[in-house]
C-alpha cells in the first residue's frame, strides 16, 4: 500500500538499505514507500504514482536499468524523476544508467547527506515554475504551467532533466553554454555531477525531439559546449 499524498518510492532488494534510506527521508519530512523488486514497483507506481524513485541497478528478476527503460517507454510514467542506485563506479556503467533513462545516479555506500542533497535538487529542477509563459521556437513549443513540450502540434514526452535542459536552451536562444555553464544552471552549482552527464542528456534531448524533426535545433559547437538555434 502506498501513501495517499507525494512520496519517494525506494526500489531495492536489500532491506538494510530500504531501512537506512526511509529514516533518512523520514527525517527530512518526505514519505517514503518500498518495493523490493520492479515487479511490485511496478503495481504501487500504477496504483499512485510517486514524487521520485530512488532505483537500484541490481535486483532479481528485472534490473534497474531494464526497468528505468520500461519506465521511460510510458506516458504516465516519463515524467517520474528517477535516481539510480549502484555499486558500480566506472565512468562506462554510470554513464550507462543515465543512457536507461536516470536523472540522478548514486554510489553506494553513500551517506544519507548526500542522498537528501540529490533529491532536493532533482525535485527542484523537476517542478516547473509557473510566473512564466508558453515559450516557442521554431514551432517547438514549451508550456512552463502545463510542463508540456509540443513540436508542429505533436506530443513530446521530456523527462524533468531533459524538460529543465531544453527550457534553459530555449530561454536563452543563440547562445552558446560550455559544459560546466549548462551544468550550474540546470543541475545547480552545489550538486557534484560530471562534465560528460551534460552529454548523455543532450542525446536524450535530441532523440526525443527527432519525432518531431527539432533534433537540430540543439546544436554542438566544436571546442565551446551547446547552443539552441534554427539558424
Amino acid at each position: 500500500m502506498t501513501p495517499e499524498n507525494d512520496y519517494i518510492l525506494v526500489v531495492d532488494d536489500e532491506r538494510a538499505i530500504r531501512d537506512m534510506v526511509c529514516m533518512a527521508l523520514s527525517q527530512e519530512q518526505f514519505q517514503c514507500a518500498e518495493a523490493s523488486d520492479a515487479h511490485k514497483a511496478e503495481t504501487m507506481i500504477k496504483q499512485n504514482p510517486p514524487q521520485l524513485i530512488l532505483l537500484d541497478w541490481m535486483m532479481p528478476g528485472v534490473s534497474g536499468i531494464d526497468f528505468a527503460r520500461k519506465l521511460r517507454r510510458l506516458p504516465e510514467t516519463n515524467s517520474i524523476p528517477i535516481i539510480m542506485l549502484t555499486a558500480k563506479t566506472e565512468e562506462d556503467n554510470v554513464i550507462r544508467g543515465l543512457e536507461s533513462g536516470a536523472d540522478d545516479y548514486l554510489t553506494k555506500p553513500f551517506s544519507p547527506r548526500e542522498l537528501i542533497a540529490r533529491i532536493k535538487a532533482l525535485l527542484r529542477r523537476s517542478t516547473p515554475n509557473t510566473t512564466q509563459d508558453i515559450i516557442k521556437i521554431n514551432n517547438l513549443i514549451l508550456d512552463t504551467s502545463s510542463y508540456r513540450v509540443e513540436g508542429n502540434g505533436q506530443t513530446i514526452d521530456l523527462g524533468p532533466t531533459e524538460f529543465k535542459l531544453l527550457r534553459f536552451f530555449m530561454e536563452n536562444p543563440d547562445r552558446v553554454f560550455s559544459r560546466e555553464q549548462v551544468l550550474n544552471n540546470v543541475w545547480g552549482d552545489n550538486v557534484y555531477v560530471e562534465e560528460r552527464t551534460v552529454d548523455v542528456h543532450i542525446r536524450r534531448l535530441r532523440k526525443a525531439l527527432e519525432k518531431t524533426q527539432h533534433q537540430d535545433l540543439v546544436q554542438t559547437v566544436r571546442g565551446a559546449g551547446y547552443r539552441l538555434s534554427n539558424k
